[in-house]
């Protein structure tokens, strides 16, 4: 593609510049990830499936984008989604897929929404979208018993700090570890992710 927004979208950015980058790479989004592969939307919600008995209940799909994770969450079972996402000409998109029961804007610090078995995070914390914090406050929304799907890309996993905080999490019994594997992003980018599944205690 002539403008590839996957050279571009990995720099660091306040929030209001990623909003602007993800608005503008609406229309071509998905015609630009797919061209590459793009293999984690349905290794998550694989790896959700497996270790979350009912696929009745509602499930928080944060930065759903155009909607593909949510698409890859009901292709897996899953038939409650509800979608946020930073983007508004994003979520136009999604809205015209009709898997979600709500689909709502959010800004940066807003506090995420409670009462969901699960909140997915595909491809949304890391280099160039969501900070890091946002893996806390994901934690933090979800009652015991609740589950975490979410990735980090090999861009993210150069800065060390992603995966240490996992393991903190990890540490101090905040969570437990359900899933861990390393496997296939982009792979017309020759670019891998560890998708993670993690159970709030």
């Amino acid at each position: 593609m002539t403008d590839s927004f996957l050279d571009k979208v990995y720099a660091a950015r306040t929030a209001e510049e990623t909003r602007a980058v993800y608005d503008a790479w609406s229309k071509s989004y998905e015609a630009e990830v797919a061209e590459n592969g793009y293999a984690t939307p349905g290794r998550c919600a694989a790896a959700l499936h497996a270790i979350m008995a009912d696929t009745n209940a509602p499930i928080l799909d944060f930065g759903c984008g155009t909607g593909l994770s949510g698409l890859a969450l009901r292709l897996a079972g899953f038939t409650v989604i509800d979608g946020l996402d930073l983007s508004p000409d994003m979520l136009a998109i999604a809205r015209d897929k009709g898997l979600y029961r709500d689909l709502s804007q959010t800004q940066a610090n807003d506090p995420l929404p409670r009462g969901y078995a699960a909140i997915a995070a595909i491809g949304v914390i890391g280099a160039g979208a969501a900070p890091l914090a946002v893996l806390d406050r994901i934690i933090d929304a979800l009652e015991p018993g609740g589950f975490t799907v979410f990735s980090f890309n090999d861009h993210t996993l150069e800065d060390p700090s992603y995966q240490a905080r996992v393991e903190a999490l990890m540490a101090d019994g905040t969570v437990t570890e359900r899933f861990r594997e390393h496997g296939p992003h982009l792979p017309g980018r020759d670019l891998n992710a560890t998708v993670y599944v993690l159970e709030k205690n």
